[in-house]
């Protein structure tokens, strides 16, 4: 497979959504109920509240928004990634391993809060990686900073990425007080208005803050799990060692769009410490930064037996995982 999702063939398209389909075919034969958590925003739990009965009576409508979510997100970043020419050709190997990395934990294969707003961040990283082309950046800041407030509705711990717009700005621009504030004020903007929301209707007394709180994330997860995540790991510093290899011979943007994901990597990884539950499905945050460096991974090596072994290993864990492992 690695090899068909190296072309840069428009067939791959399809070819990733039966790619996709094969890998998470256990979560559509025995449909997971999602429940909101603490944590998770409001439009999220009004979300639940509105699928609840048809979930009742059809339960595979959650696995069918999920691998919706999942599969758009697969497209939509891998043509990111193309478009800004982070590798050195054209291909759908960022997309084959954004579904193969979320295949191999069942939490990530969940409608949650973290998975929704990786549609978002996904544009929000996109956005930012091409302000340097952008003839209107502020007013492209302004809608940045509303997209990372509207996603503290969904899961309140992502306001962290606002992160990425502040050293984002750092990276690819050169100082401007206004553009930094901009972004603020669009950060604000959502909660300006739901707080005005709030007060014409009187709801002061039953709206709560969500609130975070700093706290060390449990991991409990089988061995299998704990071996998938080291060959995961391994990729990544194969990755990682390619990039850094051509990363001077790469345009600025480029180089700009990969410190970006670098960052990227570094706020998803964070989050989960200042959530106040404990669930594995808030790490999908870091699916999206990992996914073009394990496409470097599978594109780069000379060997191409190589990155086919990995590739398969991966998957075999998959299934184990899927069907095995209880």
């Amino acid at each position: 497979m690695t090899g068909t999702f190296k072309a840069n063939n428009p067939y791959n398209t399809f070819l990733l959504l039966v790619y996709g389909i094969l890998l998470k075919l256990p979560m559509f034969l025995q449909p997971a109920v999602p429940h909101p958590q603490q944590i998770d925003g409001f439009l999220y739990k009004a979300l639940l509240n509105w699928l609840e009965p048809f979930g009742n009576s059809i339960p595979v409508i959650y696995p069918l928004i999920t691998y919706a979510l999942l599969y758009t997100q697969s497209v939509a970043l891998n043509r990111k990634v193309n478009e800004l020419r982070l590798m050195q050709q054209p291909n759908y190997l960022t997309g084959m391993s954004f579904l193969l990395v979320t295949s191999l934990f069942s939490e990530w294969n969940m409608l949650s809060a973290p998975l929704i707003i990786n549609t978002l961040l996904i544009w929000v990283w996109a956005k930012m990686s091409s302000l340097d082309n952008n003839p209107y950046p502020r007013a492209a800041l302004f809608n940045i900073g509303i997209t990372i407030g509207c996603c503290t509705f969904f899961y309140f711990p992502s306001l962290a990425f606002a992160a990425l717009i502040i050293f984002g700005l750092a990276i690819t621009r050169p100082f401007k007080l206004a553009e930094w504030l901009i972004a603020l004020v669009g950060i604000i903007t959502p909660y300006y208005f739901l707080l005005a929301w709030v007060f014409f209707t009187n709801r002061w007394k039953g709206y709560r803050f969500p609130g975070f709180a700093v706290t060390n994330p449990k991991f409990n997860q089988t061995n299998w799990a704990y071996a998938a995540i080291c060959i995961v790991l391994f990729l990544t510093t194969i990755g990682l060692f390619f990039i850094q290899q051509k990363f001077n011979r790469q345009l600025i943007q480029a180089r700009k769009s990969w410190n970006l994901v670098f960052l990227y990597i570094l706020v998803a990884v964070f989050v989960p410490f200042v959530n106040a539950t404990h669930t594995f499905e808030y790490w999908i945050l870091c699916a999206v930064p990992l996914s073009p460096i394990l496409g470097a991974a599978f594109l780069y090596p000379g060997k191409k037996w190589f990155p086919w072994i990995l590739h398969w290993l991966l998957v075999a864990f998959v299934i184990a995982i899927s069907y095995f492992v209880e």
